[in-house]
């Protein structure tokens, strides 16, 4: 599958896995909203990804050096660095999500 596509479909995972942890801790939906929106942007994502490299075995490094690396077109409010980071966070989710749920479930357990 075309990196991005898994970055299109990890976008909607790892939003969806972020709501849901939410939903099990906010008091009510406009704190769930607002910190949802604190870590599904771009500058959170890209500071995600860079914490999680230690902890990825080395296909998954490739894919995510695969996906920093391809051209993409972001926010001009956004830094292209932090944006392609953003967008390898999510091809990697993506990519896991298709392939290994149980790894899945493991490295977004690590951004919390």
């Amino acid at each position: 599958m075309p990196l991005r596509m898994l970055a299109h479909l990890g976008d909607a995972v790892f939003e969806l896995f972020e709501r849901e942890r939410e939903v099990l801790t906010s008091a009510n939906a406009q704190k769930l909203h607002k910190n949802v929106v604190r870590r599904v942007n771009a500058v959170s994502q890209a500071a995600i990804l860079e914490a999680l490299m230690d902890h990825l075995t080395d296909a998954e490094k490739d894919i995510v050096r695969r996906a920093r690396n391809m051209k993409v077109t972001g926010s001009r409010k956004v830094d292209q660095s932090a944006y392609r980071y953003a967008t390898a966070l999510e091809a990697l989710v993506g990519y896991l999500y298709l392939t290994d749920k149980a790894r899945l479930t493991e490295v977004l357990d690590l951004t919390l």
